[in-house]
């Protein structure tokens, strides 16, 4: 499992863009992680799924809010990573009104998840693999703080935790 210290795993992330702009096709446009993390201070945390419950009402909302609070701190960016299509990762992005705050983006076959080792089986509920509930800082790609929650749970990947670590 990824640790701090670490490098984040290289690898392409998803997100879903509703207007089209210079570099940014109208759908869903490739992340390179290595490539979008560089030269960055990046908040990411990581959730079990788009429109579940915690993740919805207490988890993505809380970043949403402290979005201000995070740039502040010297965040460039706040990513959301689910086990979700582009589709659903905009979508609910649009619901929770995101935009401008956190970037929504999808990590539809796991691979993110399973590199960093924050995986969530939840085959028994009929949900399959999933990404673990966490929240990572990261400087110029490297992970320098992480907050896994160990297999569900909802209390210290939450945005206030993970701001204060920020704010150092």
């Amino acid at each position: 499992m990824i640790k701090v210290g670490d490098k984040l795993p290289g690898g392409t992330l998803f997100e879903y863009i509703e207007v089209a702009t210079e570099g940014c096709s109208l759908g869903p446009n490739p992340v390179d992680v290595a490539k979008a993390t560089a030269g960055k201070t990046i908040a990411i945390f990581g959730v079990p799924g788009a429109f579940t419950p915690t993740c919805s009402v207490q988890h993505a909302p809380g970043y949403i809010d402290a979005a201000e609070a995070f740039k502040a701190a010297g965040v460039d960016e706040i990513w959301c990573v689910a086990v979700n299509d582009a589709f659903v990762m905009g979508a609910w992005g649009r619901e929770l009104n995101a935009a401008g705050k956190v970037r929504m983006l999808a990590d539809g076959s796991g691979d993110f998840a399973k590199a960093t080792g924050l995986v969530l089986d939840l085959s028994a509920k009929g949900l399959g693999l999933r990404s673990g509930r966490f929240s990572m800082l990261v400087k110029d790609g490297v992970v320098t703080q992480l907050n896994d929650e160990q297999g569900g749970g909802y209390a210290v990947s939450d945005a206030a935790t993970l701001l204060k670590q920020a704010q150092g």
